[in-house]
């Protein structure tokens, strides 16, 4: 029987994403109750700005052990030790109890707060106690997303014998770096890096495509999942379609282009891009003369393959049984339009980075040419390579991000593509004049300090401050900014203005959080186990998450994540069994685990 050592629990609350989630009174008085705590007090009523004064009110509690309990707390230890120090008592004996590690649990948070408050009071390491049940597992594995970190997934698992579902809600698979031109801070060509891996996920035996589908249902439990799938109907045989692209040029309809962010027009039966995976045609349904009115059936006709296209087709429900799954459903952009001082969607050559990004591209709407936006004849407003040349461009830093009026986080990636930008427009136009305008230049990954120092080089004038507003006189716009360096307002007058925008939780994060029984944050990015040590597992048994749903980050931190989950699941299949759901344990069960072991 281990000896009660006298406690004092420190609360702390905060207006954090998560501090909505607890019930302080709740949690306060359930620490009363606790063998050994002499005291619980709030810290907003401590002196932590005076070391003296914070050791006198400890000293007289008698306690030989703090406990800083709530959201993030570590940011106080260092006063406390300092303060334990000062009545003879140890540094180390202050010790955390922090609710993020293992209390985000929409609906438990409380609870599971109570059960790592307790943890911490007897001494005893959370994890040696919140250990669910194992259950055994089925060895196939469902990713959803098909970008680079579901591709990256689902290699690691089929190389290493399993099958794996990889589920895409697009006609192809390739994600948003499949738009890319190159990839910072090397400048290698993206689409030289990744089509070798869709073409291998094409190819490889273990593993079987779905696309153009989504999610429905998700039904059983860890290690034996039953997950339902609506597959949209393509509208086009993909066993039997050979991509000769007949009925793409007769189809009479037309579209904006989703993998071209709407800088061009596709037909409504289409490819998404020459390297698509599977390269096989699909029927946009919302665009097609023939499923709107029953007319038309150009496509039909002229397809050289016999019931190759049938215009017919529903769309469908399979059941897959998987014992893990792994989210890769990635992100999307800020949409520009609602910053209304920049005039995205009311000037033509206000174009977000994205839209840039495909212009720039060889494979893009104008071959890699940087052009004007401009009117066609039935008034769509497109990317040519005949529209014109821009002599001068700025590039506006954190539209959408660390604003409190849209998203007060960093999205991690935009300073150092607004910087790739910057270098590939004067490696197109060697002549035109580049501005950046940033707030702060994070310059966080490997080589990307000296990518910044080398952009500086290239005569890109950077200059640091928040652009207010823009405004179109004649052909020509105007920013309003702050010049921060040199203390004043300037006007700057420039062709063209690329919007750097930030990344965002996709539409459907929160549906599929519920389906998944997973957790997710104000912004609606997925909740991480542990954000410290276990960044890829989640509350919810044999389910684990990678890339961009989890948070921003770029590319070498998503192909990472991804290889990490793929390794989870090995792990599990290796050992015939998965640990059952955190978020299902009880405050009961913990109070009996350390029961037992004291």
């Amino acid at each position: 029987m281990k000896s009660i050592v006298k406690t004092v629990i420190c609360t702390v609350k905060t207006d954090g994403d998560y501090s909505h989630l607890f019930d302080y009174e709740d949690i306060v008085h359930y620490a009363d109750h606790i063998e050994g705590v002499l005291k619980v007090l709030d810290i907003s009523k401590l002196p932590v700005k005076s070391p003296l004064q914070l050791s006198e009110i400890l000293r007289e509690t008698g306690a030989d052990r703090i406990v800083i309990a709530g959201i993030h707390p570590g940011m106080h230890k260092g006063i406390f030790a300092n303060a334990m120090l000062r009545i003879g008592k140890k540094a180390e004996d202050v010790i955390l109890a922090d609710f993020t590690e293992y209390a985000i649990l929409n609906g438990k948070s409380t609870e599971m707060a109570k059960a790592v408050l307790l943890c911490a009071v007897k001494g005893i390491e959370p994890s040696s106690v919140l250990i669910p049940n194992e259950y055994e597992i089925m060895p196939d594995t469902l990713v959803i997303g098909g970008g680079i970190a579901g591709i990256q997934a689902s290699l690691e698992i089929a190389n290493g014998g399993q099958k794996v579902y990889l589920l895409e809600r697009t006609g192809t698979i390739g994600g948003h770096m499949a738009m890319f031109d190159k990839t910072f801070p090397t400048l290698d060509c993206a689409a030289c890096i990744l089509t070798p891996k869709m073409v291998e996920v094409g190819q490889h035996p273990n593993i079987e495509i779905i696309t153009y589908s989504d999610v429905r249902k998700v039904e059983g439990s860890p290690g034996n999942y039953t997950v339902t799938i609506h597959k949209k109907a393509r509208r086009v045989d993909i066993n039997t379609c050979i991509g000769c692209g007949t009925c793409a040029e007769k189809c009479p309809r037309t579209a904006p282009s989703e993998f071209d962010s709407k800088t061009t027009l596709r037909k409504a039966i289409y490819i998404s891009f020459p390297q698509a995976v599977p390269n096989k045609y699909l029927i946009d349904a919302d665009h097609c003369t023939y499923v709107e009115n029953g007319k038309c059936g150009v496509c039909v006709k002229v397809c050289p393959v016999p019931d190759c296209i049938n215009l017919d087709e529903k769309d469908t429900e399979i059941k897959i049984k998987v014992g893990s799954i792994i989210v890769a459903t990635g992100f999307k952009v800020f949409d520009a339009s609602r910053a209304t001082q920049f005039g995205y969607g009311k000037y033509p050559n206000v174009l977000t980075s994205l839209e840039f990004e495909r212009i720039i591209n060889a494979s893009g709407p104008t071959d890699g040419n940087i052009t004007f936006r401009t009117q066609d004849k039935k008034g769509n407003w497109i990317f040519t390579k005949d529209s014109g040349e821009p002599e001068s461009i700025a590039i506006i830093h954190c539209v959408g991000s660390r604003d409190e009026h849209f998203n007060k986080y960093c999205s991690k990636v935009c300073c150092m593509y607004s910087l790739k930008l910057a270098h590939l427009v004067k490696e197109k136009i060697h002549h035109a004049d580049v501005y950046e305008y940033f707030i702060d230049m994070r310059a966080f990954g490997k080589g990307y300090e000296e990518f910044y120092e080398r952009i500086k080089g290239e005569g890109v004038h950077i200059i640091r401050g928040r652009t207010a507003k823009i405004e179109q006189k004649g052909n020509k716009l105007i920013l309003r900014s702050e010049d921060i360096l040199n203390e004043k307002i300037i006007e700057q007058e420039v062709d063209m203005v690329i919007l750097s925008v930030g990344l965002e939780p996709t539409e459907d994060s929160k549906n599929l959080a519920s389906l998944l029984g997973l957790q997710t944050d104000n912004s609606g990015w997925f909740n991480e186990a542990n954000y410290t040590i276990d960044q890829v597992n989640t509350y919810t048994g044999g389910i684990s998450i990678a890339g961009l749903c989890q948070g921003p980050k770029d590319i070498p931190d998503t192909v990472a994540q991804a290889s990490a989950a793929a390794a989870r699941v090995l792990q599990r299949i290796i050992r015939g069994s998965v640990k059952g759901s955190i978020k299902d344990l009880s405050l009961r069960f913990v109070e009996e685990k350390i029961k037992a072991l004291m």
